[in-house]
Parts: C-alpha cells; structure tokens; sequence
C-alpha cells in the first residue's frame, strides 16, 4: 500500500501535534504499523508501532508522552505527540507491513512500506 503521512508542523516546546498516516489500501486486520523519526545527521530510529490487534510499543524517549491509534475503516494510523520537546525535532516517517514479526517491529529494515515523511519542529 502507499502511505501518505500528513499534519507536522512547528510548535513550541510542551506543544503538541497529531500526526496522521493514511493507506492507499486497506490495512485493517492485515498490517502492523509503525512511526520512525530521523533527526538530521543522525539514523532514522523507531517511535511506536500498533499491532493488527492493536497492541502498543513506544520508544523509552517517547513514552508516555506519545500515542498511537488506528482507525481501520479509515485506513488510517494516528500519532498523538503531547509534551513536545526540542530533541523531538525530525522528519518522521510512517511505515506499516504486513510480514513483519513481533520481535522485529522496532527494526526499520522490517517494514516494506513507508510513508514520504513529514517535519515536526520543535522550538525551545
């Protein structure tokens, strides 16, 4: 599926944004999904992700700040990012796959389709 990210912007540090990530084509009970950020001069590193059974994992640096939803009738992944911070600062990515394992959702290399990125800055 294509996947269109959508909704960065610039905020002031303890702002927040919503992210939305919407597919192409259905992902409803198939696919996982996932949001990875990548700061400038650095690797591109994973958020959270949502299982098809709606399952969460986070990022140490995000959680409980972050959160991730989904809406399968409207194809569509969310990211809900409160308490924003400076070193929160980078084009972030969806990506979603439907072969990818449990073990495996924190690793970039496992997902088949991303999302063109979409900038979040935050302003101190």
């Amino acid at each position: 599926v294509q996947l269109q990210a959508s909704g960065g912007g610039l905020v002031q540090a303890g702002g927040s944004l919503r992210l939305s990530c919407t597919a192409s084509g259905r992902i409803g009970s198939r696919y996982h999904m996932a949001w990875f950020r990548q700061a400038p001069g650095k690797d591109r590193e994973f958020v959270t992700a949502i299982t098809r059974s709606h399952s969460t994992y986070y990022a140490d640096s995000v959680e409980g700040r972050f959160t991730i939803s989904r809406d399968n009738a409207k194809n569509t992944v969310y990211l809900q990012m409160n308490s924003l911070k400076p070193e929160d600062t980078a084009v972030y990515y969806c990506a979603g796959s439907a072969q990818v394992i449990l073990s495996s959702l924190r690793l970039k290399n496992a997902y088949n389709d991303w999302g063109q990125g979409t900038q979040v800055t935050v302003s101190s």
